[in-house]
């Protein structure tokens, strides 16, 4: 997806560079580079959002006429809109676990049934062909509906939350299609999760909830109105990706840490307080659901998602000589997490590639990926040697059917294959049976270290096909798998048990992948329900996360860079403090009177894309040119579409703007924007006047041409912009030189502009 097209403006003259630096400068002041979507088919607009609030003459008298009901029906309305995400969020996530059940469930009961009598080719054929048709479904629902569904979605909210707009990712297509081919893609037995989707899809009902009704369905209710703007919804969407973590792993405290550290990138006290709220609705509906399956009501719906996982007994002990292993667990999470983000970067690169080519490489792709996992799913079973049930089992040996510790699969009575109750599973199911406790001799060296080569690569190659697909789940269930082939490498050398080392390899992985420490720790307590493991979790996340953090970034970074979006860092670069702002806009800048010409609004809104314009006051109107402020591309639409025109070029009347309602100018829904195609204007009305100055913002944020990058960067970031107008030091030149956006800030900007900072910037802020 490449960046939005915003306004830049010419190069200031007065660098922080030296002069051989400069004459670099001047070498290099074209700039050809731009972000291009690698993953995705076609290149699309990218919106950068708008947190700044417009102050013009409008907003102040509309402003002024709220009073403490209004005030009242606002935070109620906020605290509302929260409680329906909650609700929503649950008993989606509730659906999706009892769909996956049960359609698993039911593959797997028929293909064990045909597997007890023999008829392992036909199995094999009735397992293959359900995984097919169930991924081909999901591809072609997500191909040609909402291809903006595919994948896991995180990287998506991440970067609306950071503020990038990009085209159809929470559309009411984008939820149905993340929903339904979410449940058929992980029915399908394909090695991915259901985790990253559930963000997407609360993040998705959270912004449906959060645009102020819908014209077109009669949706129209003034009290939601008040959640026009991109402010509100930010905050509403960071609550559904809160809630989604919550409805996956039923981790209330986990979700809101979730959103806190990976997700917002702005926070305050207020909105940690509605994401509390939220997630909490989300476990008493999980709650509520899960009670009504008891009656067996809800078909093969039983130890699913929902379950959590039971690791141990309540008495952990460990002890000093459990920290060295714990240790070199963490170290081989960070280098393994940081292999399987380097790898799936390739394989995204590869894969971006073949979709370049069309619709029927995109699903031919995923089909080839569902008979490769089925192959492996049914194949690598048969190199495990049957086992004989332990006396001691806790549960039925062997076992027959969709779930359980001790799969038949081959084997004689009283004999199990191990390798099969971890492959010939659902993910849950074979993550539960990695953590359960009593089971340290349940599997063999052998069918550990085979199961987690097959995990690693598949979890790999899975994602990125054409369907909704996490990572969570994947990466949960192979760092499980060697931190017990750990354990069962330290035997009676330790004190914790098999089950705890897969819960600490799991740790270890996620660490070194996703690289968050808080709320990870948190997911994983509450998901295995053992405040015990919290020294032993926070040690191997740390280190984890410290290792992987010396090769690479964390995978959601990646795939948001691959896909073209701007995310603005915390942090400023180091080579941006040798560059001040003038340094990195470049022209021509696009201005307007503040009584302008329609003509001439007609024709910068066709000609170029920029979504903002300063507004100039020249003589007559004032003595000498100064900035009136920064006019917005949509408020010129609404100018020209309600024919807010003068005959004359003349100031108008205060009461101007009564003609005009607050939902007039209120921000639509995402990437639902008018264009000046759609304005009819008569020839005669071309020659008429728009005074601006009664929609213009007139205390945009400025900075001096002479500001430090670096300084400009924590300013626009940390206060929301979108634009940032870059002023002259001296007062003898324009009023302004040009317009700071988020693309002049991308390391691929500035970068191209002075390719002689490249060395710098492998230096660490």
């Amino acid at each position: 997806m490449a960046t939005e097209a915003d306004e830049e403006a010419p190069p200031s003259s007065q660098p922080l560079l030296d002069g051989e630096q400069r004459l670099l400068l001047h070498g290099s002041a074209s700039n050809t580079t731009s972000q291009v979507a690698i993953v995705g088919s076609n290149v699309c607009p990218i919106e950068s959002l708008d947190y700044e609030i417009i102050e013009n003459d409008f907003f102040k008298q509309n402003w002024r006429g709220h009073g403490k009901v209004q005030n009242l029906q606002y935070v109620f309305m906020k605290w509302t809109l929260c409680f329906f995400v909650g609700i929503f969020a649950g008993f989606t996530g509730f659906c999706n676990n009892l769909a996956i059940e049960n359609i698993a469930g039911l593959k797997f009961v028929v293909t064990s049934n045909m597997m007890l009598e023999r008829k392992y080719a036909a199995a094999f054929a009735v397992f293959a062909a359900s995984n097919f048709v169930l991924l081909l479904f999901s591809s072609l629902i997500t191909t040609f509906i909402a291809p903006a569904a595919a994948g896991s979605g995180i990287p998506e909210v991440k970067a609306y939350l950071n503020g990038v707009d990009a085209p159809g990712i929470f559309s009411l297509r984008t939820l149905v299609v993340k929903i339904v081919g979410s449940i058929t893609a992980v029915s399908s037995s394909l090695h991915v999760g259901k985790a990253g989707p559930l963000v997407h899809t609360g993040a998705c009902i959270a912004s449906l909830l959060g645009q102020g009704g819908s014209k077109k369905y009669g949706i129209t209710w003034r009290w939601i109105r008040f959640f026009n703007n991109d402010r509100d919804r930010c905050d509403l969407v960071t609550c559904g990706s809160a809630a989604g973590i919550a409805a996956a792993f039923r981790a209330p405290v986990g979700g809101v840490l979730f959103a806190l550290e990976e997700m917002a990138s702005w926070w305050t006290s207020a909105l940690l307080w509605r994401s509390f709220f939220t997630t909490v609705v989300v476990a008493i509906v999980l709650r509520a659901m899960t009670d009504l399956c008891k009656s067996g009501k809800c078909g093969l719906f039983g130890k699913g998602g929902l379950i959590m996982f039971d690791v141990t007994s309540t008495n952990v002990i460990y002890h000093l000589v459990d920290v060295p292993p714990v240790l070199v667990l963490g170290v081989i999470g960070g280098i393994l997490g940081s292999l399987y983000n380097f790898i799936l970067e390739k394989v995204l690169r590869t894969y971006s590639f073949i979709n370049r080519k069309g619709y029927a490489y995109r699903i031919l792709l995923a089909c080839s990926i569902s008979i490769l996992t089925s192959c492996c799913l049914f194949g690598l079973p048969w190199l495990a040697p049957c086992r004989p049930c332990p006396a001691d089992a806790t549960e039925a040996c062997p076992t027959i059917g969709r779930s359980g510790n001790y799969k038949k699969f081959q084997c004689p009575p009283g004999h199990y294959n191990d390798l099969a109750s971890l492959f010939f599973n659902t993910n849950d199911d074979a993550i539960r049976n990695l953590f359960s406790k009593g089971t340290d001799t349940e599997f063999h060296y052998i069918s550990i270290l085979v199961f987690f080569v097959a995990s690693y690569f598949l979890g790999i190659f899975s994602y990125g096909v054409a369907a909704p697909s996490g990572l969570f789940m994947p990466a949960i269930l192979t760092g499980a798998s060697y931190g017990r082939l750990v354990g069962m490498l330290m035997g009676s050398h330790s004190n914790l048990n098999n089950g705890l080392f897969a819960v600490l390899g799991a740790a270890s992985l996620l660490g070194g992948s996703m690289r968050m420490t808080v709320s990870l720790c948190v997911i994983l307590l509450e998901l295995t329900n053992n405040l015990l493991l919290l020294p032993m979790i926070m040690l191997v996340l740390l280190v984890s996360k410290t290792v992987a953090d010396t090769f690479n970034q964390n995978i959601y970074d990646i795939i948001m860079k691959l896909k073209g979006f701007p995310y603005l860092e915390a942090h400023a670069e180091p080579y941006m403090r040798q560059l001040t702002v003038g340094d990195v806009v470049t022209g021509p800048l696009q201005c307007f009177n503040g009584i302008e010409k329609v003509r001439n609004i007609v024709h910068v809104l066709k000609t170029t894309g920029h979504h903002g314009f300063p507004v100039i006051d020249e003589p007559p109107v004032s003595y000498d040119p100064v900035l009136s402020g920064l006019v917005l591309r949509d408020h010129l639409i609404v100018l020209l579409k309600k024919k807010a025109f003068l005959s004359t070029p003349i100031l108008t009347r205060s009461d101007v703007t009564k003609q005009f309602s607050a939902n007039d100018f209120a921000k639509r829904g995402s990437t639902k924007y008018e264009t000046i195609d759609n304005i009819e204007v008569t020839e005669e009305e071309m020659d008429m006047f728009i005074d601006l100055h009664p929609f213009t913002n007139a205390s945009p944020y400025t900075v001096l041409e002479t500001m430090s990058l670096a300084k400009a960067l924590i300013l626009f970031r940390k206060v929301g912009l979108r634009h940032l107008l870059v002023v002259p030091k001296t007062s003898t030149r324009s009023p302004v030189v040009g317009i700071l956006t988020r693309h002049d800030f991308m390391p691929e900007h500035v970068l191209g502009l002075h390719p002689f900072l490249l060395e710098s910037r492998q230096k660490k802020f």
